[in-house]
């Protein structure tokens, strides 16, 4: 019975963690000496870090984006072609996504990944907003 209950309570707490996925960390960019806003992404296990991404229209911005260490595969997609922003990275060594945003908006990233019938990473929660200000 005492297993019984502590692997009810096992599975529970790996559901609660799989749905709080990374911390919601929203990070605003900054222009930096050679006029470029840029930013580190990092996925992971059903989330993005950060999550939430502010930068200014008009101005080149450079997402490296990478995925934690781990066996699944992941991907880094943005689909805002009227805003200058259309891409689907393979996750895996850093590497440099440039873009520069052209109107304010806010725009989703996500994960496109899915094994079979399976929630999608998206489902799961990795997703988030790359917020574009005048």
């Amino acid at each position: 019975m005492n297993r019984l209950f502590f692997l009810c309570g096992l599975i529970g707490w790996a559901a609660v963690a799989q749905a709080e996925g990374g911390t919601g960390r929203t990070f605003v960019a900054t222009v930096d000496g050679n006029g470029v806003q840029r930013v580190e992404v990092v996925g992971g296990d059903y989330y993005f870090e950060p999550n939430h991404i502010v930068v200014k229209a008009g101005v080149p911005v450079e997402l490296v984006v990478r995925k934690e260490s781990g066996f699944t595969p992941h991907t880094f997609v943005m689909d805002a072609p009227s805003a200058g922003m259309r891409f689907n990275v393979d996750l895996g060594e850093p590497r440099a996504v440039r873009f520069t945003p052209s109107k304010p908006g806010v725009y989703g990233f996500y994960c496109d990944k899915q094994l079979l019938f399976f929630e999608s990473h998206r489902e799961k929660g990795m997703e988030g907003t790359l917020e574009v200000l005048e």
